[in-house]
């Protein structure tokens, strides 16, 4: 078979690229002569994937809520891979962090907008039962999520927002900060003031990889990012949409879609079913009493005179 002028410059190139490597071209193109064809399924391992579904008990439902949480930790992981490129970009354009923020907002709407699987896509008697074999697991040990937060914002803006500008004034250490963390009174016996076991199990777990990863991103957030921008740049109103809509999506859209499955399923009254890990979701998830603003100097006071009171689009 005559070798075209197209393919020879393809074994030229192949041949300059292992070169440099000092490596052997004709024991790679042995290899692929050798190797099967790839196949969907082993490329994305589909039979290991579907096999990850491991429920405590037999109600059929509880697969509903293992799936829909590994899914929402994939689209985490999605998340922090565009937050990773962010924060990693020297010299940044507006172009690059609107096309990201696009990508991540586009991730946490599809989380937001499926949460409907979580409030009417279960029976709620079976969520009731099978829920007791979980104790005292519970969403609020996402690692990601947490990164996802540490990434957006710096550090302070994370703290307990009745500390928050104590620590602003003291140049505070981020270990410092992360003892006021705002999550951590999620998590908090409201009648004892001690720690559940859900906050003790994640602590142990996690403390050190967020006050690393803390550390390491000091002045190199999203946040920090943009104003690296020049200030002409910072005003781009697509950008500044898309950073509203970023801190919207998870300040405020993310949790409410919580708060509406949680008072569907543990709403009883007089009195209110308590989560699997004992967070005080009540006073937890309704972003209205957190306040929790990644971008605060973005905002005007109408605006976060607002803040948290229904879902929002920008």
């Amino acid at each position: 078979m005559e070798i075209s002028a197209e393919m020879q410059q393809r074994l030229t190139e192949l041949q300059e690229k292992y070169n440099t490597m000092g490596q052997d071209l004709v024991s790679y193109l042995d290899g692929l002569l050798y190797a099967d064809y790839l196949t969907y399924w082993d490329y994305i391992h589909v039979d290991t994937l579907l096999s990850l579904q491991n429920p405590k008990t037999s109600f059929p439902d509880e697969e509903i809520f293992i799936m829909y949480h590994q899914i929402t930790e994939l689209y985490f992981k999605l998340t922090l891979h565009e937050l990773k490129q962010i924060t990693a970009a020297v010299n940044i354009t507006p172009d690059f962090l609107k096309a990201r923020l696009k990508r991540i907002n586009s991730y946490f709407e599809n989380l937001t907008r499926s949460f409907e699987i979580m409030v009417t896509g279960m029976e709620v008697d079976q969520f009731l039962k099978f829920r007791m074999s979980l104790l005292p697991a519970s969403g609020f040990q996402s690692a990601q999520y947490r990164i996802i937060e540490i990434y957006a914002t710096p550090f302070i803006e994370l703290v307990e927002k009745t500390v928050k500008e104590e620590f602003r004034k003291k140049d505070a250490t981020c270990r410092e900060m992360y003892d006021n963390i705002y999550w951590k009174k999620g998590a908090t016996e409201l009648a004892t003031g001690k720690k559940t076991l859900t906050l003790r199990q994640f602590e142990k777990k996690y403390s050190e990889l967020i006050i690393d990863t803390a550390e390491s991103l000091k002045g190199k957030t999203l946040f920090d990012q943009y104003k690296n921008l020049p200030e002409s740049e910072q005003q781009d109103a697509e950008l500044l949409r898309e950073m509203k809509q970023f801190d919207l999506n998870v300040n405020v859209n993310w949790p409410l879609s919580h708060y509406k499955s949680a008072v569907r399923y543990l709403q009883k009254d007089p009195e209110d079913i308590k989560a699997t890990g004992g967070t005080n979701w009540q006073k937890y998830l309704p972003p209205r009493f957190q306040l929790r603003v990644f971008y605060p100097g973005i905002w005007t006071k109408e605006e976060m005179e607002e803040w948290g009171k229904g879902y929002k689009t920008i």
